[in-house]
């Protein structure tokens, strides 16, 4: 009986390690993403994401031009999938799904590329049970894309650096360039990548950490021109990313006022915030943290690559923002991977049972925010709005003729296309001169005198932010010193986060 459990303990290691070691971790995070994926409402950042997705390619550009040129190729993209998908919440939220679970599977095979299989697997599955890889995996927009791009160009880094060719160098370059249409900021990834070309450069492969453990040692240590080469070919191949993401990197900064005016400079403490916000729970934040720490002296050279992808974005982006408003922590996202492969690596040198039971005390760690961010994707969670509840209201006691009115207007809770997208034929939309799509903006004009476009309306749907009890009373400027004057209020509902009210004309107006 003993040699017949040794046996069969021997045969399930052998089919396990005739596993594919991405599948694994690929399997669980597409079961993770795809768990209440379409739970939490479409959130502010989302809204845009549709708004602009279900443009055609004529108003998309004129948006790029005004307000969001950097999230232009993303959402380019979005347009062609909402075209065959539709635009319901799960269908707008798939493509980050399946982006999350191709990054987990690319980087199982980063880390055995550049540590051992059992630490890329062991990488792979911690980074599934993130509840950041929740978050970002089940939002509709560029985060998790550029999640998947970082490690998928990594990976073509490492493999171009052991046998150069212009194939594996074109592909590399088109992965890099990709990224920075997707996400310019994880262009700072380049830093990283240039500093391991260099000390290839200089050293080898085998002093950039990116060399096999059985590649021959005249491969190692190529000699002067071998050298030259691979570091003259990575620098063609980031012309391209210059090319392309240049232009867009320039009309994004002229955009930057109006696109990131909710954005404070970096401050010290946010760096110690960041393991919290990235992996969206302060507690599996620091718990990551501390195991890549280890993973990092396990390493040794090898963890030259990894430990780049990681500090070198955080630090750039860190002064960057300090000087210009640009600290935004899911800015960040595409390094977690990096910082997995290094827990990976600490966890490969402990009994696989001990590496398991880690990535298990991680998932449950996240248990609370794993929930919590599937109620809401607001933050904090504790403030949710429920787009849905007002429309619902609306929908309900909506008659022909009425019109809406939202304040405020131009803010980013994007009150209006909330209502939009959850009512599909919402009110006549009352004091708007030019909607959202025709000035190429994400927000419509309004009438300069509320008084005369109000006039001959009998029912108006106001929506305000925030919970009230009077909230004609919240209502500033000339806009709401029409609705005192002509409408009364005839009910008042509230929902989290916004508060719907039926007005009705006063006698003789």
């Amino acid at each position: 009986m003993g040699q017949l459990s040794e046996r069969s303990a021997g045969a399930a290691r052998n089919n396990l390690r005739r596993t594919p070691v991405w599948l694994p971790p690929a399997l669980l995070t597409l079961v993770v993403t795809s768990t209440g994926l379409g739970s939490a409402q479409l959130w502010r950042d989302e809204l845009a994401t549709w708004s602009a997705a279900t443009r055609s390619p004529g108003d998309l550009a004129r948006l790029a031009g005004t307000i969001d040129a950097a999230t232009g190729p993303y959402y380019l993209l979005m347009t062609g999938w909402t075209r065959f998908a539709g635009d319901s919440t799960i269908a707008l939220r798939v493509p980050a799904v399946l982006a999350m679970t191709v990054a987990a599977g690319l980087l199982a095979v980063l880390g055995a590329a550049l540590a051992d299989r059992r630490a890329g697997l062991f990488a792979g599955l911690l980074f599934a049970v993130l509840p950041g890889t929740s978050r970002y995996g089940q939002e509709a927009r560029p985060y998790a894309l550029a999640t998947m791009l970082a490690v998928l160009a990594t990976l073509l880094l490492v493999t171009a650096l052991r046998r150069p060719s212009w194939p594996r160098w074109a592909g590399y370059a088109a992965a890099v360039t990709a990224l920075g249409l997707i996400h310019l900021i994880a262009l700072t990834l380049l830093a990283a990548h240039a500093l391991v070309v260099l000390v290839a450069w200089w050293c080898g492969p085998a002093g950039a950490g990116v060399a096999t453990r059985d590649q021959p040692a005249a491969n190692r240590d190529r000699p002067a021109a071998g050298r030259d080469r691979r570091l003259w070919w990575w620098v063609v191949a980031v012309v391209p990313v210059a090319l392309v993401a240049g232009p867009l990197l320039v009309k994004a900064r002229t955009q930057q006022s109006r696109q990131l005016n909710w954005v404070h400079l970096a401050r010290l403490d946010d760096l110690s915030a960041l393991p919290g916000g990235v992996a969206q729970s302060g507690v599996v934040g620091g718990l990551l943290v501390g195991v890549a720490a280890l993973g990092v002296a396990r390493l040794g050279r090898r963890a030259l690559l990894p430990l780049s992808a990681v500090l070198l974005p955080v630090l750039l982006l860190f002064a960057a923002g300090a000087v210009v408003p640009l600290w935004v922590p899911r800015y960040l996202v595409f390094v977690v991977p990096f910082a997995c492969l290094l827990a990976g690596a600490a966890l490969d040198a402990v009994a696989a049972p001990a590496a398991l039971a880690v990535v298990v005390l991680a998932g449950l760690l996240g248990l609370p925010d794993q929930a919590a961010l599937r109620r809401t994707h607001e933050w904090p969670r504790s403030a949710p709005v429920d787009y849905a509840g007002a429309a619902r209201v609306i929908a309900e006691g909506q008659r022909p003729g009425d019109a809406v009115v939202y304040s405020p207007r131009h803010s980013w809770l994007f009150l209006d296309l909330g209502i939009e997208y959850h009512l599909g034929d919402p009110p006549r939309d009352v004091l708007v001169t030019e909607d959202d799509v025709r000035r190429g903006d994400l927000w419509a004009a309004e009438c300069p005198q509320p008084a005369q476009c109000l006039a001959g309306t009998a029912r108006v749907w106001l929506v305000v932010a925030g919970r009230h009890a009077e909230p004609l009373a919240t209502v500033s400027g000339a806009k709401g010193d029409a609705l005192r004057e002509d409408f009364t209020v005839a009910r008042v509902w509230q929902r989290q986060g916004l508060t719907v009210a039926l007005l009705s004309s006063r006698p003789g107006r």
